[in-house]
């Protein structure tokens, strides 16, 4: 009697079609939602409401080639990405240190966090002038706001990271006399990665808000001098152009960093 055998690789997908196939669903609803959303303000606009309060994605884009045909586009966005990005790594490494320091720290913890809590609670836009009188208008006063903005979101999350971890491997370093920088390089670190970067995620717009906040309140250049030069014109096309471009800086650079984390945290 003949037997039929059935070929399991051919009758079940792979995993990785599977992910193919829910990442390509993915990018396919994005780009709808976004054919619908420009859609509906491009047909609205100047319809049913004034094109002069919300423009129109055609003029936007008009605007957007104008500038990267006269060098405006590439001057402000550098300047705005320069700002937001050094600022960010500032604020991250040294809010993570601190954040890493203060968890072992013991007692000393319990002294600071207090102040610490109370840095936090301060309105963080309000020292964007106050940057600019100590630094003037130039690029130290935009980083340094950027700093204060992204610092304590890297605090926060490397502080509770740590204080997360599992004691028993720590407990199993200390049994087999490991140093400091091994328990920080096998065990510390390691366990505070995804803390890590979904730090940085956030921060990322929370660096473009802080340094186009201190570009609103000072400066001769950047996407925030851009937005307020064309709200001093009435220029409602130049404001939402503006807009337009840090949201675009944003999405590129968390996709930047989607990346880095698929690559560190393959094991998920």
């Amino acid at each position: 009697m003949a037997t039929k055998t059935i070929d399991s690789s051919a009758s079940s997908p792979s995993p990785k079609a599977g992910r193919g196939n829910r990442s390509a669903a993915v990018w396919i609803g994005r780009l709808v939602v976004f054919i619908v959303i420009i859609g509906l303000w491009e047909l609205l606009s100047g319809t049913a409401f004034n094109s002069f309060w919300l423009s129109k994605p055609s003029l936007i884009l008009a605007r957007i080639i104008e500038m990267t045909a006269n060098g405006d586009l590439w001057f402000h966005m550098s300047i705005t990405l320069q700002e937001s990005i050094v600022g960010l790594l500032i604020g991250m490494i040294g809010g993570t240190l601190l954040g890493i320091l203060l968890a072992f720290s013991g007692i000393f913890q319990k002294w600071v966090y207090p102040y610490i809590m109370a840095l936090y609670s301060l309105p963080r836009v309000s020292l964007a002038p106050l940057f600019i009188v100590w630094f003037g208008i130039g690029m130290t006063s935009k980083i340094l706001m950027v700093v204060a903005m992204v610092i304590f979101v890297a605090f926060y999350n490397a502080y509770e990271g740590v204080r997360n971890i599992d004691k028993d491997l720590m407990d199993m370093m200390s049994t087999f006399k490991a140093k400091w920088t091994h328990k920080l390089r096998w065990v510390v670190l390691p366990s505070i990665t995804v803390w890590i970067l979904t730090s940085l995620r956030l921060n990322i717009g929370m660096a473009l808000i802080g340094s186009v906040i201190a570009e609103l309140v000072g400066s001769n250049r950047g996407l925030g001098y851009y937005i307020t030069y064309s709200s001093n014109m009435l220029d409602t096309t130049g404001i939402f152009t503006g807009l337009c471009l840090i949201m675009i800086i944003a999405v590129v650079l968390e996709q930047i960093i989607v990346q880095v984390e698929r690559r560190l945290l393959k094991y998920r």
